[in-house]
């Protein structure tokens, strides 16, 4: 009978215990799902976060980043309360940014920011600290997952960051990769690791686990990826956090066990060997140079209508309207 096929997988390096020199360390913290509707449990849920960062480094002396999941501080109630609302410069964000600094790791956390100029509908935002609480990153959400979420379309591009150990990095939330054009832009700017921190929960799962795994394979790029995990009583979160390799395959992946931090040694020095070596299925460099066998250089034209229409405003599918 047929040997089943095992798709190679980079080691975790036993989840990081056996850290390489030009490894990056990443724990992802699958958080409890909570139920927040006052800023007193606002307040509350900020010190739970910090305990964790605490708990993250406490559990790993090698960890670089610990990760934590889209609506770490709201929970899924979509609630757009000006009471529970934080802001990029505000004391909620300062705390976070101290847990960086006392525990000495680098940190990426989740907010709903307010809008000014419409504060019915805030940003879903994301922000990376380093372990001196310096901020490395900041990102509102590009693709807010509708018809449920009521945030404002992201306005600051896809940025992509100097990471833990020279890393390149960058950060998506949720809905966004399920867009396989937020991947494609991360890498194209450079990212070696791309964060996908979330709230799904289970209907989503078999979605998430395929859209990770086709990020990193079409990329070249590693994932790491969240979600929120448990009930609220409600809502059931799944966890699932994941890493996967930049051939694809799962390198180390947690289930649904709330607060477990899941930890994996990612090497972007592989990814950059893999951009500049692989020939077969060098995906994001043929998409610019098609068939180079062929044509000195590749082709360099772009033959995408969607691609057109998109950037002169036209995007409009065959189906709208009806």
């Amino acid at each position: 009978s047929a040997v089943p096929h095992t798709p190679l997988r980079m080691s975790s390096g036993l989840g990081g215990l056996n850290k390489s020199p030009h490894g990056v360390v990443v724990g992802l913290c699958q958080l409890q799902l909570p139920v927040i509707e006052t800023k007193d449990q606002l307040d509350a849920q900020v010190d739970r976060v910090c305990a964790l960062v605490g708990k993250a480094r406490r559990g790993s002396t090698s960890m670089d980043l610990v990760v934590f999941p889209e609506y770490m501080l709201h929970g899924l109630s979509m609630d757009v309360c000006d009471e529970i609302m934080c802001e990029r410069d505000g004391p909620i964000v300062a705390r976070l940014r101290a847990a960086c600094v006392q525990h000495k790791i680098w940190g990426c956390f989740s907010i709903m920011e307010r809008n000014p100029a419409a504060p019915e509908s805030p940003f879903n935002s994301g922000l990376i600290f380093d372990a001196d609480g310096n901020e490395v990153l900041y990102y509102r959400k590009l693709h807010p997952w509708v018809p449920v979420e009521p945030w404002a379309p992201g306005d600051l591009g896809v940025p992509v960051v100097d990471g833990p150990n020279g890393c390149k990095l960058a950060l998506i939330i949720c809905h966004d990769g399920m867009f396989p054009e937020m991947a494609r832009e991360c890498a194209y700017k450079g990212a070696e690791i791309m964060l996908r921190t979330a709230g799904y929960t289970a209907p989503i799962r078999d979605s998430w686990v395929f859209t990770n795994q086709a990020n990193a394979f079409q990329n070249l790029m590693c994932t790491a990826s969240v979600c929120m995990s448990g009930s609220d009583g409600t809502f059931d979160s799944m966890g699932e956090g994941m890493f996967c390799n930049f051939d694809g395959g799962i390198i180390t992946r947690g289930g649904g066990r709330p607060d477990e931090i899941i930890t994996c040694e990612l090497r972007p020095d592989l990814v950059r060997e893999a951009r500049l070596g692989w020939g077969v299925e060098n995906n994001i460099y043929q998409l610019g140079h098609r068939a180079y066998v062929a044509v000195q250089g590749g082709a360099r034209d772009c033959p995408y209508t969607f691609m057109h229409d998109l950037v002169a405003g036209k995007y409009r599918l065959p189906w709208e309207g009806q």
